[in-house]
């Protein structure tokens, strides 16, 4: 049994899209204890280890997809989420314009980099479904909240489409529908408690 200690963002909906964030594995390979991980690209590659899908072990097939899961990590997620931010919160935090542009522009480019590697491969890693497409798929969902215009991809929205309509993903992204909360139907009162709770926090000290 494993269990999947979860929140509905993006990032949670990558492990939700795999079936199975931080999960623990009360049955590892290994043979031991309870094993636990955190983050959503490790927790991808623990599954798809573990249960021999989504993720080849040739050794061509498999870093075809290692760097994908990598790039999404280290680039789509990180680059949508602030565009996402900015765009969200510039009327009540001050001119905001550079961030705006800077984080809109930056998500452009990176739709724009999918689009490409699309153009002439059915899925991210080729032609099989994989880790870099589930990877990446939650964080290409709300396209509007970044300012794309992802009709303007062709092959883009061939695979956001495609991958859209698989009954996994739409299993997947259903998970923790329950436990979104429509900020608009909030006072204001609660939805400044939920901003610091999630905004401009600093290290905690480390206890003695």
């Amino acid at each position: 049994m494993i269990d999947l200690h979860y929140w509905p963002t993006p990032n949670g909906k990558k492990v939700s899209i795999f079936r199975m964030p931080a999960t623990v594995d009360h049955a590892p390979a290994d043979g031991g204890g309870p094993l636990s991980v955190f983050e959503s690209g490790a927790i991808l590659f623990y599954l798809a280890e573990k249960t021999g899908k989504f993720w080849p072990q040739d050794l061509r097939g498999k870093y075809e997809v290692t760097q994908w899961v990598i790039w999404q990590m280290a680039n789509q997620g990180p680059k949508l989420g602030e565009a996402g931010h900015f765009r969200r919160l510039a009327d009540r935090e001050g001119d905001q314009s550079y961030a705006v542009r800077r984080f809109t522009d930056e998500a452009n480019r990176l739709y724009g980099v999918l689009n490409m590697r699309l153009r002439d491969r059915r899925y991210l890693a080729g032609d099989e479904f994989t880790i870099a497409d589930i990877v990446s798929y939650p964080w290409t969902v709300n396209w509007q909240a970044t300012g794309s215009r992802h009709q303007e991809l062709k092959h883009f929205k061939r695979w956001f489409e495609e991958v859209g309509a698989r009954p996994g993903v739409q299993r997947g992204l259903a998970v923790g529908a329950d436990l979104s909360t429509d900020n608009s139907k909030l006072s204001e009162e609660e939805q400044a408690r939920i901003r610091k709770i999630l905004y401009n926090q600093r290290a905690l000290p480390v206890p003695d």
